[in-house]
């Protein structure tokens, strides 16, 4: 029975009408943001069936204005690890909000965010000190910086593949060219390397005057998982020729993967910078952090003259902070690290159980609740001209064949896990449950039949919107 969306709070007093807003924009979000944000996106959205008016979140669960339930296998790209509008979250929030606090006096040290980097210390052992930002784009830019400062050296490496953020300095670490195409110049002395290939590693830091290797322990871009062993033997090269080793875990950290951070999976790593953020906001209010060590920050914090010479005004906002703590005290309460590793297990593992059964699966990897399901070129005649097709009309169009009737036709949404990659992500919030896995485990069995039917209505659809993408580029 669908829970009722359209339920409001308790009246409120004051001069702001929320309820207002929302009619104003009600059934008409997508127009608005054609008009006054992004019309290309609003249209993309449009092409795609995607273009949903979502009312109300709670749990794995989003709500559109006709009452209908979806199952949320995005989790807003990671962030609500501890499930949309967690309860523990919210009422430290309303809680904070009710004392009328000092927050950002600045000219002060913040109890919130001492207590905090406590915390995170504690889960996170090794590291001396934390440094706030307001997301993860920002804290890479600030790997960036103190890796300069630390090494005084002038080149950064990244990896095949990676994502790092949009910010100028991140998006000069990013794999992707589609993201760079057109931003340049972007962050000089900034070299690719191949990810998992410890090799071409240390060809590279041979080869450059290197401050820091940036990488993610399992990479968001095709859910790429090293070897057990990667991120050890790069640490300790990086630290051979005298680089920094900085592990961005803004996506995989806080239980995502089965342990607190990804690179726990193959045994202490001495990564010099941890990068922090998505799930520690508790979907909320915007944080993140970065770790780092007490030799890093002798040399960016290098007396008191230089005490702030790297600040943020809003990183240690009292709000964040609180959602940082709560977030923390969720994750505990509801034992997050295990609980995703088994519904990891179960989504994994009854995804590769149907690997012989249809052709367009080459791979399903996982690690906890980061799950990848790659295609692959099937060997059948009909489906091998079905999967060239769609290829010729779109490099990313075959992936949609999958995401788009898994909203429509099951109300489950999904993502493509990178562009020109035939491969689908799933980070559902780590509160999904065994019936929740077995819903979206009979969904994509239901897609699968279909799409290996062709010719088939599955196919005809799937064409027409490469098509039509095509008129309106």
């Amino acid at each position: 029975m669908p829970i009722d969306a359209a339920r409001k709070p308790e009246a409120r007093t004051g001069t702001f009408d929320l309820d207002a807003a929302l009619a104003q924009g009600a059934n008409a979000n997508n127009a608005l943001h054609a008009e006054h944000i992004n019309p290309r996106f609003a249209k993309s959205l449009g092409l795609i069936g995607f273009d949903k008016t979502y009312v109300r979140g709670e749990g794995a669960y989003l709500w559109d204005a006709e009452g209908n339930r979806y199952l949320d296998m995005l989790a807003g790209y990671g962030v609500f690890n501890m499930g949309r509008n967690n309860p523990v979250v919210r009422d430290a929030l309303a809680d904070y909000l009710s004392r009328d606090a000092a927050s950002l006096a600045q000219m002060e040290a913040p109890v919130l965010s001492g207590v905090l980097a406590e915390q995170l210390k504690e889960r996170v052992p090794g590291y001396d000190y934390v440094y706030f930002t307001n997301s993860g784009a920002e804290g890479v830019e600030t790997a960036i910086k103190f890796a300069h400062q630390a090494t005084g050296r002038p080149d950064i490496l990244y990896t095949s593949s990676a994502f790092h953020g949009l910010t100028n300095g991140a998006l000069a670490l990013n794999g992707t060219d589609v993201f760079r195409e057109g931003f340049d110049p972007l962050l000089p002395a900034t070299h690719k390397t191949a990810y998992d290939d410890l090799d071409a590693l240390e060809a590279a830091l041979k080869a450059h005057n290197v401050a820091a290797l940036v990488v993610e322990p399992i990479q968001g871009k095709g859910v790429q998982i090293p070897a057990d062993d990667y991120l050890k033997q790069a640490a300790d090269l990086c630290h051979r020729h005298g680089a920094l080793l900085v592990v961005d875990e803004v996506q995989t950290g806080l239980c995502r993967t089965g342990t607190f951070l990804a690179m726990e999976h193959g045994g202490p790593v001495d990564a010099d910078i941890v990068v922090l953020s998505k799930a520690l906001s508790g979907g909320y209010v915007p944080v993140g952090a970065v770790l780092y060590r007490e030799a890093v920050y002798n040399k960016v914090f290098s007396s008191l003259e230089k005490c702030v010479v790297h600040s943020s005004t809003f990183g240690q906002g009292g709000m964040a902070m609180v959602a940082g703590l709560a977030a923390l005290h969720a994750l505990d309460e509801m034992d997050a690290c295990a609980h995703a590793q088994e519904m990891g297990d179960r989504l994994g593992n009854g995804l590769l159980a149907m690997k012989d059964r249809f052709e367009f699966i080459g791979d399903v990897r996982w690690r906890g609740l980061m799950v990848g399901i790659e295609f692959q070129a099937p060997k059948s005649l009909k489906l091998k001209s079905a999967w060239s097709t769609a290829h010729m009309l779109s490099k990313d169009l075959f992936c949609q064949a999958i995401t788009i009737p898994l909203l429509r036709d099951h109300r489950i949404l999904t993502q493509v896990s990178g562009y020109n990659m035939d491969v689908i992500k799933l980070i559902p919030p780590l509160t999904i449950s065994e019936a929740d896995v077995d819903w979206f485990l009979t969904a994509f069995e239901d897609v699968m039949e279909k799409v290996h039917k062709f010719p088939g209505p599955a196919w005809s659809a799937i064409f027409q919107i490469g098509k039509n993408a095509l008129k309106s580029s």
